[in-house]
């Protein structure tokens, strides 16, 4: 019996719940999670501007537009010159989102960029399999390319003047090089109003740091934890890597310091009960 039938069987009752529910395919549940929290982050902060940093092939950016209700502008770094076409080739006739063939790391130059079997794995660092064997034959260096590297404080100085925005959203997934990114730029971290980061829980690259330590650093440079978000559907049992986004402390609201939330304050929560889910 196919999902209509099911529900033209409903009392009304039923049929209202239905009729207000959302569909949602299981393999693409671990989505949702991040969908919904940054719809809602990226209104509430006003973000006129996304830096997307290791851009892959635009996978990210076309969900800000399609899942997350983002209109403003979006600035696609990719180093891997075939990725990058990709990513422009999505972005055809989208003015406000541009891809740049760029590299942001921890210094204004050159660097040797590692291309893996599998291009999602690409990395300025190499690749390290003792942690999790799974991903050694796709996690492993194709070809060796020279690119071209610039600090984030380099960057963003720069696309602000020419682009004139003022409220922009740090989104880092670099496949182990995120902390040096910050690191090397801590001065201006705080020029953005909120982040997204890859956090290591398994280190695949000699460059990973530990998930903890990570946070510890973004928290140094002034951001406090809004959500954890899962980025792919997950290696059962085992949980290899997340994303943490994160706020700028001085904009989370004014009750956190405090400790009280106010009376009229109402969180959303994910009801099991309005899902249709399918297989």
């Amino acid at each position: 019996m196919s999902m209509l039938q099911r529900v033209v069987r409903l009392p009304k009752k039923s049929f209202d719940l239905v009729k207000n529910a959302t569909v949602i395919d299981k393999r693409k549940l671990y989505a949702t999670w991040e969908h919904i929290q940054l719809t809602k982050l990226l209104a509430y902060l006003d973000v006129d501007c996304v830096f997307d940093i290791g851009a892959s092939q635009g996978e990210y950016a076309e969900m800000l537009r399609k899942k997350a209700a983002y209109k403003g502008y979006i600035f696609s770094f990719e180093p891997n010159p075939h990725d990058a076409r990709i990513a422009r080739e999505r972005a055809e006739g989208d003015d406000k989102w541009i891809v740049i063939e760029l590299a942001i790391s921890e210094s204004d130059g050159e660097a040797q960029f590692n291309v893996m079997r599998a291009s999602q794995f690409s990395s300025l660092s190499a690749p390290k399999n003792d942690d999790v064997e799974l991903f050694r034959h796709v996690n492993s260096v194709a070809e060796t390319i020279t690119v071209k590297t610039e600090r984030l404080e380099t960057t963003l100085r720069r696309l602000r003047a020419e682009y004139g925005f003022e409220r922009p959203f740090l989104k880092m997934d670099t496949q182990g090089f995120d902390v040096k990114i910050v690191q090397a730029s801590a001065g201006i971290m705080r020029d953005f109003v909120g982040m997204q980061s890859e956090l290591a829980i398994a280190k695949l690259y000699e460059t990973s740091v530990d998930f903890r330590e990570a946070i510890t650093e973004y928290e140094r440079c002034g951001f406090s934890l809004s959500a954890f978000v899962p980025n792919n559907s997950g290696h059962f049992p085992c949980l290899l890597e997340i994303d943490c986004v994160m706020i700028r402390s001085d904009l989370a609201p004014s009750w956190l310091a405090l400790g009280n939330a106010p009376e009229s304050s109402t969180f959303p929560v994910f009801d099991p009960n309005h899902v249709w889910w399918t297989s």
